[in-house]
């Protein structure tokens, strides 16, 4: 097995020799340009890793991980545009550089690119690679849709949140990996688990990212912390506040959800505090553990040897401790 980072350059290397600007240069443009703003590259780096967790060739599974990524930063395209969001990886979103009709266009043309990714493959993996893709990402979009349907509700309830986070992150992190577990031709029980690996880990990583936007420290998270509760997103530690705390507490924080004061400091401690003081911070950590130990539980079961799995358990092990 290679490391994370081998896996990353080799994909790199295929993306750049692959996505070819054509004519009109306005729609193939914006797709050069944003798969090549960067990011972590972490699904199509599963895809890749996985097919060789199962001894095949990683290279056999390049076009599979094109297609997952292209797949990935279409759908970022779209959020971008119903966000209204000015920037992408601290670089202009397309709809801003260029416009939102491109985008919508461009992003339209991205979705059929991720398809024609997978045309090369035999029939029989091809059908297997199509139905996992299609039911992804229509996942994909009712995630998306459960998520703007939120902003506007006041009775999400957690398991409903559960599975807004599970379609619009983790589906896709599990069927990047399940991808390469088809290419290699293992067993079906071993195509399922590393799906359960894949979506209970992308849980657990989406319920700690609500959770250290609230607790993280600011110097290593990467992000403003608090910048959920600036939003009055209705997060994991939210909806817990609202299930455990006393009833005083409920009111004090849907009256402060309410509000948008010049200096959010305050607002922002306050929040804390009840989240803290209802128990809803140490529930959330309860869950993230919960669906860490589920996906680990997952690969554990598999059946290929300790060495092969161990930067599978390192690449986990490394992506939930963030704590700091």
């Amino acid at each position: 097995m290679h490391s994370i980072e081998f896996y990353r350059n080799e994909f790199i290397s295929h993306l750049e020799n692959s996505i070819v600007k054509k004519e009109p240069n306005t729609l193939y443009e914006p797709i050069a340009y944003l798969l090549g703003l960067g990011g972590k590259r972490l699904r199509p780096v599963l895809t890749l890793l996985t097919t060789n967790l199962f001894e095949a060739n990683y290279k056999e599974a390049l076009n599979a991980a094109l297609a997952v990524e292209v797949f990935h930063n279409f759908s970022l395209i779209h959020d971008d545009i119903m966000d209204d969001a000015p920037l992408r990886r601290g670089m202009i979103t397309v709809h801003e550089k260029w416009n939102v009709n491109t985008g919508i266009l461009s992003g339209d043309a991205m979705l059929i690119l991720s398809y024609q990714f997978l045309e090369g493959y035999e029939p029989k993996v091809f059908k297997d690679l199509s139905k996992l893709f299609n039911k992804t990402a229509i996942e994909v979009c009712e995630g998306q849709q459960y998520d703007v349907d939120f902003e506007t509700r006041d009775d999400v309830t957690l398991p409903e949140y559960l599975k807004m986070i599970e379609f619009k992150t983790s589906v896709l992190v599990a069927a990047a990996m399940k991808m390469g577990a088809i290419i290699a031709k293992t067993t079906l029980e071993n195509q399922d688990l590393i799906y359960e690996f894949g979506r209970n880990l992308g849980i657990a990583f989406q319920l700690q990212d609500d959770y250290l936007d609230a607790f993280g420290d600011p110097k290593t998270f990467g992000k403003q912390v608090g910048g959920d509760i600036i939003e009055n997103k209705k997060t994991f530690l939210y909806l817990q506040s609202l299930k455990k705390g006393s009833e005083e507490q409920q009111k004090q924080l849907l009256d402060l959800f309410s509000i948008q004061p010049k200096n959010p400091l305050s607002k922002i401690e306050a929040i804390k505090a009840i989240f803290i003081q209802s128990g809803a911070a140490e529930a959330t950590k309860a869950e993230i553990k919960k669906y860490t130990d589920k996906a680990f539980n997952a690969l554990n079961k598999i059946t290929v040897s300790k060495e092969h799995k161990e930067v599978l358990v390192t690449f986990g092990k490394k992506l939930m401790n963030r704590d700091s």
